[in-house]
């Protein structure tokens, strides 16, 4: 346990420190060093809560993951593109809630992102505790559209545990039955 929370706090040190050399624009060993240093004070000053991944990378799974992603960006800018030159007509929108079905920290925090990315949609709130996303999303008027967005929702989650999840996520993720929040 003790000797997985230095090898974190110390992955995290190397990447501050690479940003820190990327931010200078230039590999010299003041950069270096000052960035290591600045790594450590923010690490000790700023301790993380340490995020448990039970996973692996799964690089088709990745593949998959970031080539639908990539046509949902474009499917998405396309239709907000339509609603916002439409006239005379008002654009519909919904908040609506989404339990994901493998409710960890990562995959949370993962699916919020993407979501979060693609036009016409915005988490508005996350609950952490039931592992439901609460995201704003324009175009929708209808039940059958809450219920289809939800499921995009659900595919999208799905293609990022087959991504990063570990087994049991894998598992729990194809186990489960489908249903909106109460």
């Amino acid at each position: 346990m003790i000797a997985g929370r230095w090898r974190d706090r110390c992955v995290a040190a190397v990447a501050l420190t690479v940003i820190w050399t990327l931010l200078w624009g230039g590999v010299t060993p003041i950069t270096v060093v000052g960035g290591l240093l600045i790594a450590v004070v923010v690490l000790t000053v700023f301790p993380l809560p340490p995020v448990t991944y039970a996973g692996r990378v799964h690089p088709l799974g990745v593949l998959r993951f970031a080539a639908r992603f990539a046509v949902d960006m474009v499917v998405a800018s396309v239709q907000v593109a339509l609603l916002a030159f439409r006239f005379g007509a008002t654009v519909r929108s919904a908040v609506i809630a989404v339990r994901l079905r493998v409710p960890s920290d990562l995959g949370l925090t993962l699916t919020a992102e993407a979501l979060s990315l693609v036009p016409g949609s915005l988490i508005v709130e996350v609950d952490r505790s039931q592992g439901i996303l609460y995201v704003h999303v324009l175009g929708v008027s209808t039940l059958e559209e809450v219920e289809h967005f939800r499921g995009s929702v659900l595919a999208l989650e799905r293609r990022i545990v087959d991504a990063f999840g570990s087994p049991a996520e894998r598992s729990a993720c194809s186990s489960f039955s489908p249903g909106g929040p109460a």
